[in-house]
């Protein structure tokens, strides 16, 4: 089965399987041990399989595949396995989304995805699971109960869709950003240069440097400036000090101390053993 939670929710859009029965969990004061109970509202949606559910006062209810379970908040349910099957859980918190892909093969348990997304925009869920706390009451009105939970798994899709367009555009900006550096690396660059060039907050840059890539943005602008100096230190008869000044330092010391700790050897020393080797090896 597959384990991207978007790819489901589109399956499930297009009756694969075809949403069933829609159960709503009742208000019952004392949960079994082994219960699940949350603050938050929840979908429970078989995909495959058939299993015992536990969410009224008169015993556990057979799900079959495409049954859907309503547990609104603070509300309990006791799925009891017995024959292999899978379930999506989605549950609705206040900032973000929940969702949990379970599969029980028969004598294990296994979490095969989980994902998060935030909740953001219009308070579309919020309105439908109103709706369907609603239903709750009459329970009986099948078609608009099922109506009601396709239009939350549409918003659902639809959050996690602008959640992989808003990750493009993170990855396009910090390639972007990247490469701009490699450019203007002589140039005497600060993260709020740099920021004001892509006009995004500096924090926004440190952010977004955090979380795409291993090196911070000053990290990763040393890291770009070493490099260079390194190719001057190998073609060029320069002094220490005008490579310094070529690669973006504007203080040779600080350069040198930075060089030593990246390389364990000083620019010298690094000029020094590289034209060894490469004597060695043309000899």
């Amino acid at each position: 089965m597959s384990q991207d939670i978007r790819q489901l929710l589109s399956q499930l859009l297009g009756g694969e399987p075809p949403l069933g029965q829609v159960h709503f969990a009742e208000h019952q004061s004392q949960a079994p041990d082994l219960a699940f109970r949350v603050d938050f509202p929840r979908l429970e949606i078989l995909l495959a399989g058939s299993l015992q559910d536990q969410f009224r006062g008169e015993g556990p209810s057979r799900l079959a595949a495409g049954d859907v379970l309503y547990v609104p908040a603070n509300r309990w349910n006791d799925p009891q396995w017995q024959g292999p099957a899978s379930t999506l859980s989605i549950l609705f918190g206040k900032q973000q989304l929940g969702f949990s892909l379970l599969q029980w093969d028969g004598q294990q348990l296994h979490n095969l995805a989980k994902q998060h997304v935030a909740r953001r925009g219009p308070r579309i869920g919020s309105f439908l699971l109103q709706t369907l706390n609603e239903l709750g009451t009459q329970p009986q009105d099948q078609q608009t109960a099922r109506l009601v939970v396709q239009s939350l798994l549409s918003h659902c899709c639809d959050l996690l869709g602008s959640q992989i367009t808003t990750r493009s555009k993170s990855q396009a900006l910090f390639e972007a950003v990247r490469g701009y550096i490699d450019s203007h690396y002589a140039a005497p660059l600060t993260r709020e240069s740099v920021a004001q060039a892509f006009y995004v907050s500096p924090n926004y840059l440190s952010h977004l440097f955090q979380k795409m890539g291993p090196f911070g943005f000053n990290e990763y602008l040393n890291y770009t400036r070493l490099e260079h100096a390194k190719a001057f230190l190998k073609e060029y008869d320069l002094k220490i000090k005008e490579i310094a000044t070529a690669c973006g330092f504007a203080d040779s010391n600080y350069f040198c101390r930075l060089f030593r700790k990246s390389t364990a050897r000083s620019p010298s020393e690094y000029r020094r053993h590289y034209h060894s080797l490469k004597e060695e090896r043309e000899g």
